[in-house]
């Protein structure tokens, strides 16, 4: 093992550093074969995407080499591979497009969009922003991930039958796909090509997973059109410039640069996203942990790096880190071999391209796309909470009918509404004594739970704001009434208070109205297992009836149960206080 020193200052900012340090011989060997391996997905992922993203196909390689490079020494985990994703590529070209006709227009917007993308994640974890991630919650993402799936593969489908579509939505899409195979513009040849290139790809993943199934379609038709000399029949990729990266920001403008701001966040926060919960899966795999804060600062560092040198928005790849740790990289030395494999290819056999088919790339960013597609997720949402599931079929249709970028405030706005609907209804239920078992407990759960006579315990799961207030406010009286009705009179509300987080001002007017109300009818509220900082904000309110505390400490007790006790002169020692579930 090589000799490690304690880390420094410069250390913590550029991890690499440390890995080098630390690196260990026996690690070299698993790092070259994945980096050999790597590079066989990397070359006609990196190109395809470019094409989703409206794009050449060599900035697909550009925005491999740069990230790769400079997240090997600002990137905290050692597993991480970077690289073009499928559920940005839509988004990027939903932003460029409309604003150029032009490649090299195209290629200096893509750029200056992932510095901006860059500069909000360099932002956010500065400010150790990453909880912001959770906006997207996991229902919102399976939908919106594949209404993604759904654009990709509707953009992918028209180039795998040898011809194209001009569509701006799915919707448009799909009409434009039916006219062109009404109108017989399906080219038999490259359809052929593209069929058998997804065949294989999907077949090799089902029987061999270690097989490189996309290299093997890839280099299989780029050998057939070379021999066959198809290349003037059938629509190809080209041949790519030899020559390394370089900056490609001119002609753009302030207002480029303003229009892309709500793209560069949208952008950031699925990239993060992604990145984030690959980042975690991966290094407790390994038995490590990763800053969040300093992933969000490292993968926007690479954005800015990428978008200074032809390349456009980059995040981790969920397909080809677990290629690389399935092939035995132990650290970023492999996606580095990967990088530099890019590099020689640009040099050496730039001309091979010449000879790839288009439908065999649409073809490989199809089998990405398929792979975006989670119906089983969406099945077992709607199983557990109709809601949840309902959230992430709307996530799908705002992608899939309004756009991407369209789709991504869709996505984010759902979010606020699952939150907000979660905490104005939450569950409340009333609480009673189970023979037996310690504490009180859901009498919904326990049809044999007893009440107490004259007292009404009840629980309300959710901090009390604005929006539930009122409901709050209903809840208590309605309970109040049921249970006098029921001829239970009720002298003591006892609200088991724990999961009550906060109180806003809209809420506390409930809380008074509620108190009032309940005083009117000759009951008191008492606030059980209220958390001393709620407890404080509700004495920072300086709530008062003719001159003394509205809430002064006879209205607040420790547990459920040793309030029932004080009130009913009785000590159970075999349940003890308390409340439960």
């Amino acid at each position: 093992m090589a000799s490690s020193s304690p880390p420094t200052r410069i250390d913590r900012y550029l991890p690499g550093l440390v890995t080098l340090k630390s690196y260990e011989r026996s690690w070299l060997r698993g790092d070259l074969v994945a980096g050999v391996v790597l590079t066989a997905l990397l070359i006609p992922a990196g190109m395809g995407y470019a094409e989703v993203a409206g794009l050449p196909p060599v900035t697909g390689l550009y925005a491999t080499i740069i990230p790769l490079l400079a997240y090997a020494i600002v990137g905290p985990s050692r597993i991480l591979v970077l690289g073009p994703d499928s559920s940005l590529a839509p988004i990027i070209a939903a932003a460029i497009i409309p604003l150029a006709a032009f490649d090299e227009e195209r290629v200096a917007l893509a750029g200056l969009l992932a510095i901006e993308v860059g500069i909000v994640l360099v932002i956010g974890g500065v400010l150790r922003l990453g909880f912001v991630t959770d906006l997207l919650s996991k229902p919102i993402r399976i939908g919106y991930l594949n209404g993604i799936a759904l654009v990709v593969l509707l953009s992918q489908l028209p180039k795998l039958l040898g011809f194209s579509t001009e569509g701006d939505s799915a919707l448009e899409e799909i009409i434009d796909f039916g006219r062109g195979i009404a109108d017989g513009e399906i080219d038999g040849l490259s359809t052929a090509i593209g069929v058998a290139c997804l065949t294989v790809i999907l077949l090799l993943k089902l029987w061999r997973k270690t097989f490189p199934g996309v290299l093997i379609a890839v280099v299989g038709a780029i050998v057939v059109v070379a021999v066959f000399g198809w290349s003037d029949d059938i629509p190809v990729v080209g041949a790519m410039p030899r020559g390394l990266p370089t900056p490609a920001l001119g002609g753009i403008t302030v207002d480029d640069a303003i229009s892309l701001i709500g793209p560069a966040i949208g952008i950031a926060l699925i990239a993060f996203a992604d990145t984030s919960v690959l980042s975690r899966t991966f290094a407790a795999r390994a038995g490590t942990t990763v800053d969040g804060s300093q992933e969000m600062a490292a993968i926007g560092t690479a954005n800015i790096a990428t978008g200074f040198l032809s390349g456009f928005a980059i995040s981790a790849s969920s397909s080809r880190t677990p290629v690389a740790e399935s092939s035995g990289a132990k650290t970023q030395l492999a996606p580095l071999v990967g990088a530099l494999l890019i590099v020689v290819f640009i040099f050496v056999a730039p001309n091979i391209t010449e000879y790839l088919p288009s439908s065999a790339l649409a073809a490989v960013v199809i089998t990405a796309a398929l792979s975006l597609v989670d119906v089983r997720g969406v099945t077992a949402l709607f199983r557990v909470s109709w809601v949840e599931g309902a959230l992430s079929i709307s996530a799908f249709l705002g992608v899939a009918l309004l756009g991407v970028l369209q789709g991504i405030l869709v996505a984010i706005g759902l979010s606020f509404i699952a939150f907000v609907n979660q905490a104005w209804r939450p569950y409340r239920t009333e609480l009673g004594r189970v023979p037996g078992v310690r504490g009180y407990h859901d009498v919904t759960r326990h049809p044999n739970a007893e009440r107490i006579e004259g007292i009404l315990i009840l629980r309300f799961d959710a901090p009390l704001f604005f929006a539930n207030g009122g409901m709050f406010d209903d809840y208590v009286r309605s309970e109040v009434t049921r249970a006098h009705a029921a001829g239970h009179a009720v002298h003591t509300v006892i609200l088991a208070a724990e999961p009550i987080t906060d109180i806003d001002a809209t809420a506390v007017d409930e809380l008074v109205e509620l108190d009032d109300y309940l005083t009117a009818h000759g009951i008191t509220l008492i606030f059980a297992e209220m958390k001393d900082p709620v407890r404080e904000q509700l004495a920072r309110y300086q709530l008062s009836v003719d001159g003394h505390p509205r809430f002064d400490d006879s209205r607040f007790a420790p547990t459920t149960g040793a309030k029932v006790d004080e009130i009913t002169g009785v000590w159970r020692g075999d349940l003890g206080p308390g409340h439960g579930t």
